[in-house]
């Protein structure tokens, strides 16, 4: 796989997700806000979210391209909280285009001799080393692993011609790279606005 991401051509914009981990956060979200509200809260629209994360990251209206990567534990075969969910029917290899661009998406599933962290990792420095890539928005899960850690070590060398934005449920310490709070972008892809909330 290794020599595959490196020969292959990256977008202009590229967004690596750890999917089980943004899947299990819309269901605590889910169940929160159901709580909360006191009304059914659908599965998220993953087209929705997926642009709320390109305008966080800094993407704009034009005719650019964004690059997709959903990595998935092996055996998953589909996003239990957004729609579409079926990695391999629904997503994989799917497109959308609406006033951002062309969203192009990769469902990747992480082998068991693997390591998702470890993978998520090496993609981000292969799009970071990457002329073309403008934009890196990564999605890891802070709150199991030190995958956090190995990231801020690993883009401390990386120049300010890329915009890096790393999401998280909480702000975290450090790092050369913008954050964004994952949670908002997931509550509107839930279809929760602000003023429900007042």
């Amino acid at each position: 796989m290794n020599e595959e991401l490196r020969s292959e051509k990256w977008s202009e914009n590229v967004i690596i997700v750890d999917a089980d981990y943004v899947d299990r956060v819309a269901f605590d979200l889910i169940v929160n806000f159901e709580r909360m509200l006191m009304r059914r809260v659908p599965q998220a629209d993953l087209a929705r979210w997926i642009d709320c994360i390109a305008l966080d990251g800094g993407v704009r209206e034009g005719n650019g391209e964004t690059q997709i990567v959903l990595l998935h534990d092996v055996g998953k075969k589909v996003m239990e909280n957004f729609l579409p969910a079926d990695y391999d029917d629904e997503i994989n290899g799917k497109a959308f285009n609406d006033n951002l661009g062309e969203f192009v998406m990769t469902a990747v599933e992480v082998p068991d001799f693997s390591n998702k962290d470890d993978m998520m990792l090496e993609m981000v420095q292969i799009a970071a080393g990457r002329k073309e890539v403008k934009r890196i928005m990564v999605i890891p899960d802070c709150e199991r692993s030190d995958i956090y850690d190995s990231l801020r070590r690993a883009l401390t060398a990386i120049g300010d011609d890329k915009r890096i934005t790393l999401f998280a449920m909480q702000p975290m310490p450090g790092g050369n790279f913008r954050q964004e709070i994952l949670g908002y972008s997931l509550m509107s892809a839930l279809g929760i606005k602000g003023t429900e909330l007042d």
